[in-house]
């Protein structure tokens, strides 16, 4: 079993005793992106937003999988408030960086690629 499904199992096993933990939702978010599993991923990072709409690494996890979905929009909308609510979210500025990319805004790309390696951010 990989790490990723440990962390599953775990989680789903704190979910079922409080399916109020915004931080538990958006760790299986993260876990399921890791496996791939994108859909299933925004649906646990949108549980989270529910719970928290504060949280800014759902919304950054949110966004992440949106990118991969082919949604480069909502991907950016996600990464706009995960960055709004968390200015120094060094990954948020890196994938921001990537979803213009995508989009040929290579000018908004590189401005925000500059402030994820400001804020530290190594890939």
């Amino acid at each position: 079993v990989g790490k990723n499904d440990e962390a599953l199992l775990a989680l789903e096993s704190a979910l079922k005793w409080n399916p109020s933990l915004a931080g538990a939702w958006n760790d299986k978010g993260w876990a399921l992106y890791n496996q791939g599993k994108y859909d299933e991923a925004i649906e646990a990072c949108d549980k989270a937003i529910e719970l928290d709409p504060t949280l800014a690494f759902a919304w950054g996890n949110k966004g992440e999988a949106l990118h991969l979905l082919g949604n480069p929009e909502g991907a950016l909308d996600a990464l706009d408030k995960a960055i709004e609510l968390d200015p120094k979210y060094a990954r948020a500025w890196n994938k921001r960086g990537w979803v213009l990319s995508s989009l040929g805004r290579a000018a908004e790309a590189d401005v925000a690629f500059a402030k994820a390696k400001e804020l530290g951010f190594t890939s």
